[in-house]
């Protein structure tokens, strides 16, 4: 069972990543959180998120968010590699906030290396670069939300 306040995130998530919804089944506990429709722009504010539990209903109101659309990967990178997200959540380019970055644009990288961390439901997940190479250009701002396949960084091989 979920306790008060993952079910309270997962609202959240919701509504800010504006998606149209949200199941978890789990021993018998069914969450289901109903958001907005992918229809309408992204400039409106994103309404409030609903959640029904199998048998009493609940819902939470959502703050409005203006969130920038996913940077699509520029001309210049079209040779490179893309890393994009596995996952959605908080993209961290350093292991803590006085800590160096992971990777620079310029730093050599291989297969394996942690290029950065998203953090999603308070774990962090170490994302690994998928190819050699050098980073030729980082997507997102450290501390961004981030989107299931959103690009993250490109990498030129060398």
């Amino acid at each position: 069972m979920l306790t008060f306040e993952q079910i309270k995130e997962l609202i959240e998530l919701v509504a800010q990543r504006r998606l149209q919804g949200l199941e978890i089944e789990r021993s018998g506990f069914r969450l289901k959180v109903e958001g907005q429709p992918q229809a309408q722009p992204a400039v409106q504010a994103a309404p409030a998120a609903e959640a029904s539990f199998a048998s009493s209903p609940a819902s939470a109101p959502a703050a409005p968010v203006t969130a920038p659309a996913p940077e699509a990967p520029a001309a210049a990178d079209a040779g490179a590699h893309i890393v994009t997200s596995p996952i959605v959540g908080t993209f961290y380019r350093a292991a803590s906030p006085d800590s160096d970055p992971f990777v620079e644009v310029g730093s050599r990288v291989k297969k394996g290396q942690v290029l950065c961390i998203i953090e999603a439901m308070k774990l962090m997940n170490e994302i690994e670069s998928d190819a050699d190479g050098v980073v030729a250009q980082v997507y997102p701002q450290n501390a961004q939300a981030v989107e299931y396949g959103e690009p993250l960084f490109a990498i030129r091989a060398d």
